[in-house]
């Protein structure tokens, strides 16, 4: 209600913009004045709202539409009660309070009482859907964000549920998310397709604050960070966005960051939640958390042994209480440690953490965890969670001994509802979905009955009517997997209590038949009027019909052209009982009751019903005829409509005409002029869609006539249709059927009817709409035509973008309507009746029939693959006839077998024949060609069956390959046990894989350090810069030879020979100096490095230092590795690589060793071949031997030793054709063993196919000694034919015979006695080799058992190792590089040193030149020379010099000498300023009386004086940047020093670290008790977990090692009395030198004041033997003389030339003298006689000449030219007055260029 006082604010508010019908409406009823004043004022300034001001709800709620002139009340229909939930929808689950919970359904938000289960209702604005809903986090308002055009988002007020705000304009479609600040004053709102808007509103000023897109895919969600409201986060698909409000220049504005999967596959966020430092953690499709920083993937958090954190999506995320809580839609509830998640970082290059939640519930099988909320219940931790298998569920996360258990506080259907129908007897409702239940309710009191589940997803539904059960107790529901079931639904208090009953059930269903007459979906049922047949339809394209009174006999099916989607009985009106058949492709069927066959069951072949007459309508499109006939139609009204108006106004015309007379019969025909008839647009087209419209519902509407109602194209009408008459054999699919009539609907042109329902009484007609609205049509009672289809009531009801209606049904009394939609919902709402009727209050379930609870039920068909009726019988059939055909087949093979035996029989008399009378096989042949067809047919057939196995052979051949590359082909050597003959002693080889990949892999250590460039420049050498610049140096000494021999080369003068030999004398003098200089410096060297080397007072050796240092760190302390301050040696330290080549190591080693044993074997298995082959043939021929001994003196036959299959494994691979059979009759046997008894073991199975492979061997034992049976068969035959030959002499032998028999058995006996002792040695001999190699064996399996242990131990270190290895690495990276890093800018600290020393030394140097340069002056100056002072002063005297600049590019004469003009301006300024301050002293000038050779040597000097102070500068300058650069690359290398100790530091904890960890590894050392030496009161202790275990190499080591530490004490002990006595000796000797010293220097004093009176420097005396530099100056003077004196005899004759050229041009001058005299009267004689004739012809020249024009215009031109030339000349002296100027060359015009050539 709008207040009295917010007139003001509520027209401030009715000038915001809303595109809505309803809310545009609703705001021209709140506004009573124009918003004149906000029109006036800027559009920033808004007016506040009042905090009392509320909206109406009533007026702005969408209400029903109703057409015109039609008498329904708008409140036809009432809402009662929602039975549904939306629980696929994104966070449909809120709390209001603790007892009220908030969900959408469909149009409606529904506020639902956990405690009395009641619901209040609240409609969307709109009328076109709700998108989202959010609560305020004061639990005071919530907030609906709607669907529609431009929807709105209306924050109520709770508990009032008064409309407070509205926003408007915040997307174009629907809202996908809202979702308020933790403060409550802001909302976030992103929008769904098209534009994803993302708007923060200033809610209660129903502003919007800031506006952005989001993204250009679906937006899940949209949150504020609960610690930062300027921060914000969205997900959707395939991404999720972080967002942050930032000041721009251009003001605030919303600034996103998309998040960057990396290496991480792309995933749709649903959950996530911020964490208080801007971290968010978020789900993935897979199941694993992702936690975000900076927009990028800081780590992957998993379950241990890389399981995800959950079995599918995690669908939400929550931080509560410092635990992190996730639910996911394995139904799992998780709770993480925070700070764990938090702190979490990746480790290795997988980017995954494995961590483990702390508790977990698993709160149902099947269950969907979508969202969660927490219920604010004191001292307890309560959630409400919404599943999407149907659920919501009140779940206890206290995790205590009194948790409870999940409780599921309501139950609903998950996804649509496909079928749903009403009792036709009381209010009772029944609905089925895909979810698998079936579910009753009680309409009436607004309760859910009881549900059952199956194993598939119910598809269609009835009521069984009361004509089958009197009760109403029945219900049929058809399932995906073709399977129909009847269920009966009764009260079970009527039944007797027995123990296990539970008694609160309200109501149960029982099953009481089931059948599968389908094989696809079963998509609609239906009875026919009188209850006797039921009829089932499925989208297997057929209809089966039941007959009801016989147990649901089968009665048979038909075939169908298209998927059925509806069935309908013709209702009682109707003469004939007929089915209509709906096919979703455009088939409509009639069929009559089909006439049933008394016939046996067992005679069915088939149910088809082979002569069903069936009526087709096969639907045409028409709706293009249909809106051509409309426009027809509409054009030919609109031509009426014009004609009347022509004559109306012609009838007017006619008027006027009649009153003004010839003027209107003019503007009449300009008018009729003007009036141009328009073209007609041409007709909408005729159109067919390409693929039929499916049909959507159909109904009767007479015999033979019916309704339809069509999606797609051809929606928006409902056609009335008639089925053609019956033919026999038609073809349906040729059929093209149109529509007699049709009916034009309102607005459902993209919104067709779904289903139709009718009232008892026909007089209303509901229609469920595509778009999830109810439609309710007033009609005339009894008009099935749809004459009177014309008012109409339409609401929203269900959700408009996929709530299409499914069913709607009516009770059975017409007081209730009923809904069910694709999203969910089931509506019942409340008919408007004017009459007042008493209802029932609750439904009555109908009682139990008497013996229910003794009936057995029937089996169910759980299995979706089981055979449906039709397929049973026909597979029943087929196993008939499979039957006697077997049975026929097994007469035939009876009468081959007696044939068979027969013809053996044959064969058998015809071999006992003698040969010549005997029969060949070919005699057999009775026709040959019946021979070479069988041959050719069973070559065919084996070609066949060849070719039909190829596919199945190639795949066994792959199948076979692929196991030997997995099993086989990695498997070195099999397991081949060797077995003694003579004893139950065996061997047995390894069983040798080839070599694992660590013996191969040579990883390189990452952990190595680098060699520094200090290291590389000491490998170099430090010599090469001066390498360098010898080279240099003596390059220019060669370019010096070069230039002086090419001078030699030329001949000398005198003067030159003077000068060459000055200068040689100068050159020896100075060559002289030069080398005693040079001693004295190398004696200065020498001095110092011998003082170098000599060592400091407290020096001490480093080698010694470190000696020291590392006996004082490990004398006297064995440092064990569990040590906490264990310091690991940098050769000991062990990493990852390392340890995998150890591994690689003991890996070969084993390897080699068990192969080298498995040779030993084989050859051990390959003499017992050889021993056998021996034997047999020893035993052969010992039979042979006894063939000609008595039997009483036959020694005993050995046995032949066996070869065992394990023997020779390899042979379990070779196979023969009788090895094949062998396993074809197992293979048979199995079959028949397993067709009689069901269960048999795999192991069976197993053994059976190894045992036809074991018979085999002694075959191939066989075959190995088939050569020596070879060799022996000869003996024996020879000595078997030997008595068949004597039986035919059998003469008395005589007494030569005798003894030679005597003698032959003697010898045999021998031989007998041989063999037997052979054969006894053989496997004496043999078993003792396999008794040694079997003790050496035991023995390597010891050792390889240790390295087997050895390798566990390694190969735990290794995976350790690898843990560490990462962090080890750069830790290491990190030393390497301030290591490096110190190098480095200690090789700069070295060479900036060494700069610094060259430097000085230089300046060393100069300042030597100085004094020599003083010194050498005053030798010149002599002694007593007056001018000595001023001549000093020249020297000493200070002047300021201008730097030297050089001069780039070629300089012009004039500039050259301006600028050396200023040199000299500014010299003569400095001298200037220096003789201000001494006027007395001129140094420009020579004194009188002085040398002026001395004046200018002191000139000369004094500039080379300079050059050397300004060399001693500049050279200063460079010390004192590079002591500058010196400090600051110490400090810096303090700095990198102190990081390198704390980088090694950390490394070496890490170190130790990792070594904690390895110790904390098991290692197994076996030991004997003699090894264990720690004793307590003489016994071994129980507990040796105090213990340590030593190698003896390592224990005598340290035994060894205190003998040599005691030995290298008293070593040290006596060199160190040795060196005390050396030090006294070396003191003594130094004083003793120090005193000579002394002496000789007083000495060398007194000799130098004897010879020279004073005390001088003997080296400054040897180096200035000589002056240099005067000299120098008398050879250039001498030069300069002899250059003078050449130059001058040069402008000698250059002179005289000129004067003979002088001569010669004077007299050609006079001779052209008189030329011109005698040329001048020439002249004047012309003038004279010129005048003459001017004075007679005078008129002829009067005008102007052409002469005097040409010589005019020359002169215009010539002064044209040089006017250019001044201009030109003008800028290049411009030019040249500026520095840098460029030079160009003159310009020449054309015209001078003209000129020019004309002269020329």
């Amino acid at each position: 209600m709008k207040e009295p006082d917010d007139q003001d604010t509520d027209e401030g508010r009715s000038g915001s913009r809303s595109d809505g019908r309803q809310s545009s409406r609703s705001d021209s009823k709140l506004t009573q004045e124009p918003p004149v004043e906000i029109v006036e004022e800027p559009e920033e300034i808004v007016k506040k709202i009042s905090e009392n001001f509320f909206y109406n709800y009533e007026e702005l709620v969408a209400k029903p539409y109703v057409s015109q002139d039609a008498n329904i009340p708008l409140d036809f229909l009432t809402l009662e009660h929602s039975f549904g939930y939306d629980c696929k929808r994104r966070a449909n689950l809120h709390l209001v309070d603790y007892y009220t919970v908030l969900y959408i359904a469909g149009n409606q938000l529904v506020l639902l009482d956990l405690k009395t289960k009641e619901q209040i209702y609240l409609q969307s604005f709109s009328g076109q859907g709700i998108g989202a809903i959010g609560v305020h986090p004061d639990k005071t308002y919530f907030t609906v964000a709607e669907k529609g055009s431009f929807p709105n988002i209306i924050i109520y007020e709770y508990p009032s549920l008064k409309p407070y705000r509205i926003l408007r304009d915040g997307t174009e479609k629907a809202y996908a998310y809202v979702d308020f600040n933790n403060e409550g004053n802001l909302l976030a709102s992103v929008g769904s397709h098209p534009d994803y808007t993302i708007t923060i509103w200033n809610w209660i000023d129903e502003q919007p604050t800031l506006r952005t897109k989001a993204f250009s895919q679906d937006v899940f969600k949209v949150t504020f960070n609960p610690e930062d409201d300027e921060q914000l986060t969205t997900s959707g698909s395939g991404h999720i966005k972080f967002w942050e409000m930032a000041f721009t220049f251009t003001g605030l504005k919303l600034q996103g960051s998309l998040g960057r999967f990396g290496k991480t596959s792309t995933s749709d966020i649903e959950g996530y939640t911020e964490f208080p430092d801007g971290k968010v953690l978020s789900g993935s499709e897979w199941g694993n958390m992702l936690l975000w920083e900076a927009s990028l993937i800081k780590v992957e958090l998993c379950r241990s042994g890389m399981k995800p954190c959950h079995q599918g999506p995690i669908n939400q995320i929550m931080l509560d209480e410092g635990e992190i809580i996730t639910a996911g839609a394995d139904g799992c509830v998780r709770i993480w440690d925070f700070e764990t998640i938090d702190t979490a970082d990746v480790i290795d290059e997988t980017g995954l953490l494995e961590i483990e939640p702390i508790n977990e519930l698993q709160v149902d099988k099947n269950v969907n965890l979508f969202s969660m909320i927490k219920m604010d219940e004191i001292g307890n931790n309560f959630w409400l969670a919404q599943d999407a298998s149907g659920a919501i569920w009140k779940v206890d996360l206290s995790f205590s001994n009194i948790t409870q258990d999940p409780e599921c506080l309501f139950s609903f259907h998950s996804g649509a509802i496909e079928a749903l129908a009403v009792s036709p007897l009381t209010y009772l409702m029944a609905t089925t979905s895909l979810d698998c239940s079936v579910r009753v309710y009680d309409f009436a009191s607004k309760t859910p009955l009881v549900h059952t589940k199956f194993k598939q997803g119910g598809t269609s539904l009835i009521w069984v009517p009361r004509t089958v059960s009197v009760t109403a107790a029945q219900i049929i529901v058809g399932f995906q997997d073709g399977v129909v079931r009847i269920l009966e639904l009764f009260d079970p208090k009527g039944l007797t209590l027995f123990a296990g009953r539970k008694k609160n059930l309200e109501a149960e269903l029982h099953l009481k038949y089931v059948f599968k007459p389908h094989t696809a979906e079963v998509t609609a049922l239906a009875y026919e009027r009188g209850g006797e047949i039921l009829v089932t339809g499925s989208k297997d394209n057929t209809v089966f019909l039941f007959e009801v009174e016989k147990d649901y006999r089968p009665i048979g099916y038909f075939n169908t052209p298209g998927p059925v989607c509806q069935l309908t009985w013709s209702p009682a009106s109707h003469p004939e009982s007929t089915l209509m058949t709906v096919c979703e492709n455009g088939y409509i069927l009639e069929s009559p009751i089909p006439v049933t066959k008394k016939v046996d069951d067992h005679d069915i072949v088939s149910y088809e019903i082979q002569d069903m007459l069936l009526r087709c309508f096969h639907f045409s499109s028409v709706k293009s005829k249909i809106l051509r006939l409309l426009e027809i139609k509409r054009r030919e009204r609109l031509k009426e409509l014009k004609e009347r108006e022509k004559e109306a106004r012609r009838r007017k015309l006619a008027e006027q005409r009649e009153a003004f007379g010839e003027l209107l019969e003019e503007e009449e025909e300009e008018e009729s002029s003007e009036e141009e008839e328009e073209e007609e647009e041409p007709l909408p087209e005729i159109f067919i869609p390409p693929t039929p419209s499916p049909i959507l519902c159909a109904f009767y509407s007479g015999p033979g006539k019916f309704w339809v109602s069509l999606g797609k194209y051809d929606s928006g009408f409902l056609y009335h249709c008639q089925f053609p008459p019956f033919v026999s054999n038609s073809d349906f699919q040729a059929q093209e059927d149109e529509p007699f009539d049709f009916r034009s609907l309102e607005d459902t042109e993209d919104n067709p009817i779904q289903t139709i329902a009718f009232s008892s009484k026909q007089t209303m007609m509901f229609c469920g709409m595509r778009n999830g609205a109810i439609r309710v049509y007033v009609l005339q009672q009894n008009d099935l035509s749809l004459t009177s289809l014309k008012d109409y009531w339409h609401f929203n009801v269900h959700d408009n973008d996929y709530g299409c209606v499914k069913n709607i049904c009516l009770s059975f009394d017409d007081q209730y309507f009923v809904t069910s939609g694709a999203d969910g919902n089931i509506f019942v709402f409340n008919i408007f009746s004017e009459f007042i009727v008493e209802r029932e209050i609750k439904a009555q379930v109908p009682p139990p029939r008497i013996g229910i609870e003794s009936e057995a039920a029937p089996e169910d068909i759980e299995d979706p693959k089981a055979y449906s009726i039709e397929n049973a019988r026909r597979k029943r059939e087929y196993d008939r006839l499979m039957k006697e055909v077997e049975e026929i087949k097994a007469e035939k093979r009876e009468q081959i077998k007696t044939l068979r035996n027969e013809f053996w029989k044959l064969l058998a008399m015809n071999k006992e024949l003698p040969a010549h009378m005997q029969f060949q096989r070919k005699d057999f042949n009775i026709d040959a060609t019946i021979h070479a067809d069988i041959s050719k047919k069973t070559i065919s057939k084996i070609q066949e069956v060849e070719n039909e196995l190829a596919w199945e052979k190639q795949k066994y051949e792959l199948g076979l390959k692929k196991l030997q590359n997995r099993f086989r082909d990695p498997l070195e050597s099999d397991i081949v046990v060797v077995h003694a003959i003579q004893s139950k002693h065996q061997i047995a080889s390894y069983r040798l894989v080839k070599p694992s990949k660590y013996s191969k892999l040579k990883r390189a250590s990452q952990a190595e350090r680098r060699m520094s460039k200090m290291e590389r420049f000491e490998k170099e050498g430090p010599g090469r810069k001066e390498s360098l610049k010898d080279t240099s140096m003596s390059t220019i000494l060669q370019e010096e030879l070069i230039i002086e021999k090419e001078k030699k080369l030329g001949p000398r003068t005198l003067s030159e020979i003077m000068v060459g030999n000055q200068v040689e004398k100068t050159q020896k003098l100075i060559v002289k100096a030069e080398r005693a200089q040079l001693k004295i410096l190398q004696r200065k060297k020498e001095w110092e490095e011998l003082y170098k080397s000599k060592p400091d007072d407290d020096y001490e050796d480093p080698r010694d230092v470190q000696a020291i240092k590392e006996a004082q760190t490990y004398m006297g302390d064995f440092n064990l590795k569990t040590a906490s301050d264990y310091k690991i040696p940098e050769h000991m330290r062990i990493n990852a690589a390392k340890k995998e080549e150890e591994l690689g190591l003991l890996d070969t080693m084993s390897h080699a060793k068990k192969r080298y044993m498995n040779k030993c074997i084989l050859s051990l298995r390959d003499l017992k071949l050889a021993v056998i082959e021996e034997i047999q043939c020893l035993v052969q021929e010992l039979k042979n031997i006894q063939l000609s001994i008595p039997s009483s003196k036959h020694a005993p036959i050995p046995q032949v030793p066996q070869i065992y299959p394990e023997e020779v494994p390899e042979r379990r691979f070779q196979y023969d054709e009788e090895t094949l059979l062998r396993f074809k009759r197992q293979q048979k046997k199995r079959q028949r063993d397993k067709e009689d008894s069901k269960q048999i073991g795999s192991g069976s199975i197993s053994g059976g196919g190894l045992g036809f492979l074991k018979q085999s061997y002694g075959k191939e034992g066989d075959l190995t000694t088939r050569d020596s049976l070879s060799r022996s068969s000869k003996a024996s035959a020879f000595v078997t034919d030997l008595p068949r030959s004597s039986e035919f002499e059998k003469a008395e032998p005589s007494e030569v015979e005798v003894e030679i028999t005597k003698r032959e058995e003697v010898k045999h006996l021998y031989m007998q006695q041989y063999l037997c002792n052979r054969i006894k040695e053989l496997t004496v001999t043999f078993d003792a080799e396999l008794h040694l190699l079997r003790h050496r064996k035991l023995k390597l399996d010891t050792k390889m058992k240790l390295s087997d242990l050895h390798h566990v131990t390694l190969f735990q270190e290794m995976l350790l190792l690898k843990n560490f290895e990462k962090q080890e690495n750069i830790l290491q990276e990190r030393v390497n590089s301030l290591d490096k890093e110190e190098q480095d800018m200690q090789w700069k600290i070295n060479e900036t040193q060494k700069e610094m020393e060259e430097k000085k030394n230089e300046i060393t140097k100069l300042q030597e030149q100085e004094k020599a340069l003083y010194s050498g002056f005053q030798s010149a100056l002599g002694e007593n020379n007056k001018f000595a002072n001023f001549l000093m002063k020249v020297l000493k005297k200070k002047i300021k010099r201008a730097k030297k600049k050089e001069v780039e590019g070629d300089a012009d004469e004039d500039e050259e000498s301006e600028e050396s003009s200023e040199e000299e301006s500014s010299l003569e300024s400095d001298e200037d300023a220096s003789g201000s301050e001494d006027e007395v002293f001129d140094d420009s000038i020579c004194p009188n009386n002085c040398d002026p050779s001395l004046f200018e040597l002191a000139l000369q000097l004094r500039e080379k004086r300079l050059d050397i102070e300004e060399a001693l500068v500049e050279e200063k300058k460079i010390v004192d940047n590079l002591k500058k650069e010196y400090d600051t690359l110490s400090k810096k290398v303090k700095v990198v020093a102190a990081n390198l100790n704390a980088a090694e530091e950390a490394l070496e904890a890490y170190q130790r670290e990792k070594q904690q960890r390895l110790n904390e590894l098991l290692v197994v050392i076996p030991l004997k008790l003699h090894q264990i030496e720690y004793m307590v009161f003489g016994e071994i202790p129980t507990d040796l977990s105090g213990t340590l275990v030593f190698s003896n190499h390592s224990l005598g080591r340290l035994q060894e090692r205190i003998v040599q530490l005691q030995e290298e004490n008293s070593r040290q002990q006596k060199l160190n009395r040795e060196c005390r006595e050396r030090r006294k000796i070396l003191i003594r000797e130094k004083r003793e030198m120090a005193k000579t010293i002394h002496q000789m220097e007083d000495t060398v004093r007194d000799l130098m004041i004897s010879k020279f009176g004073r005390v001088i420097d003997l080296e400054a005396l040897q180096t200035l033997s000589v002056n240099t530099t005067l000299e120098e100056l008398k050879i250039r003077k001498l030069r300069k003389e002899l250059s003078n004196a050449k130059e001058l005899r040069m402008w000698e004759d250059k002179i005289a030339q000129v004067r003979w050229e002088l001569m010669m041009k004077t007299k050609e001058h006079t001779k052209k003298l008189h030329q011109m005299n005698d040329l001048y009267i020439e002249k004047k004689k012309l003038d004279s006689r010129l005048n003459t004739l001017q004075n007679q012809k005078g008129n002829a020249f009067q005008g102007p000449r052409k002469a005097e024009t040409v010589a005019r215009q020359k002169m215009a031109q010539l002064v044209q030219t040089q006017s250019e030339k001044i201009l030109a000349l003008k800028e290049e002296i411009a030019l040249l007055r500026r520095k840098g100027g460029l030079i160009l060359p003159p310009i020449v015009s054309a015209q001078e260029n003209e000129m020019k050539a004309m002269d020329t």
